[in-house]
């Protein structure tokens, strides 16, 4: 349950104590504050203000603090969270520069789409309709063609209760697909958490790791992301084990999240992952209920104090049905345009769809305004 939160109470924080500072407050004309507004990393996305969040043993109290005045709190911190709070307000600032993808530049100052291309038969919402190496060609560059900067090739669904698939089927299904895309000139990702498979993708073209498991799954998956020197996602699901979504029990969503990825981040960095490299994805749908998912979304933007571009992926999730009547996968469009419109005003760098037209669409509309907020 949230309290108030007080300069005092930062003083009588217990040693188990954790800050969390999120940007809010957003605005659209930041020169009409001077210097009361902050920039999120490099994107067009101003904030004037942070909530910050006291959990101390899991009773959180939170205040909206303008951005101007976070210093006064943080000198009302014990040095340990102080210093924390400053790490994190200049992981909100910090510019991501760019990704470099093979041939391919991806610049993060403004959102970008990642395409859903799933070579499987019983992923939830397109299985089977790629599992046709040439139709899944084909609707790969038809992705990038529509607009999508990089596409995420998986051989295996994830979705609750799918069966595990073998390292070879997996290989068999995506390396002809990733390597035909690469030639063309495509950005690929493969998503995978086998070490094996990122090894066979990487060698026929792919230039970033998606792994939903955050490097646990495999032992040697770490390994392999070091000796290629590539971009990895590292995405947060409550299980490393061959089912992603077990054990789905947090005391406070965004933060457990939270928590969770910033081990994983510096668990990777001491193994050698180029930090500069690393992007988080908060794993929408995975191992969580309708109000967890509500809370990360709503949330969304305390992840960039970890200094790192934000992959964000909801498409087609049960979470819209659960809000729409149930509705089936293949009819959320409309809720999938909505939560990444909304991830996208809250600094998103990386936005996971399928549907790259429509996607695009928004994204453009939200350019224009943002443009003209600026500049009007």
């Amino acid at each position: 349950m949230f309290q108030p939160l007080t300069k005092a109470d930062l003083g009588k924080s217990g040693e188990a104590a954790r800050i969390y500072c999120r940007p809010t407050c957003f605005i659209d004309r930041p020169h009409e504050l001077d210097e009361g507004a902050l920039r999120i990393a490099d994107t067009m996305v101003w904030f004037a203000a942070w909530q910050v969040s006291l959990r101390d043993n899991d009773v959180v109290k939170s205040a909206v603090v303008p951005v101007a005045e976070l210093d006064g709190w943080i000198a009302a911190m014990p040095d340990r969270l102080g210093e924390a709070a400053k790490a994190q307000r200049a992981g909100v600032t910090r510019p991501r520069g760019t990704l470099q993808l093979g041939e391919r530049t991806i610049r993060l100052g403004e959102p970008q789409l990642m395409g859903i291309l799933n070579v499987t038969p019983d992923s939830f919402s397109d299985g089977g309709k790629h599992i046709d190496a040439a139709a899944a060609i084909d609707a790969g560059f038809a992705m990038g063609a529509a607009g999508a900067a990089i596409i995420d090739v998986g051989g295996e669904s994830t979705r609750p209760g799918a069966p595990l698939v073998w390292e070879g089927d997996e290989i068999q299904r995506i390396e002809g697909v990733v390597s035909a895309l690469a030639k063309g000139g495509v950005a690929v990702s493969i998503d995978t958490r086998k070490a094996a498979v990122m090894e066979a993708a990487l060698a026929a073209g792919a230039s970033i790791v998606n792994d939903i498991s955050a490097l646990r799954y495999d032992d040697r998956a770490i390994e392999v992301v070091v000796q290629a020197g590539c971009p990895v996602v590292l995405m947060h699901a409550p299980s490393a084990t061959s089912d992603p979504h077990q054990g789905g029990t947090y005391a406070h969503a965004l933060f457990d999240v939270y928590d969770m990825l910033a081990e994983r981040l510096a668990a990777c960095k001491a193994a050698g992952v180029d930090p500069a490299k690393i992007i988080v994805d908060p794993g929408i749908g995975f191992g969580k209920g309708v109000g967890d998912n509500l809370t990360l979304v709503n949330g969304l933007a305390l992840f960039h104090t970890l200094g790192c571009p934000i992959l964000f992926g909801a498409s087609r999730k049960r979470l819209i049905g659960a809000l729409d009547n149930e509705a089936a996968a293949d009819q959320r469009l409309g809720g999938t345009v909505a939560l990444h419109y909304h991830a996208a005003a809250q600094g998103a760098q990386l936005l996971r769809v399928h549907d790259i037209a429509e996607n695009r669409q928004a994204l453009r509309m939200w350019r224009g305004l943002r443009d003209a907020a600026l500049t009007g």
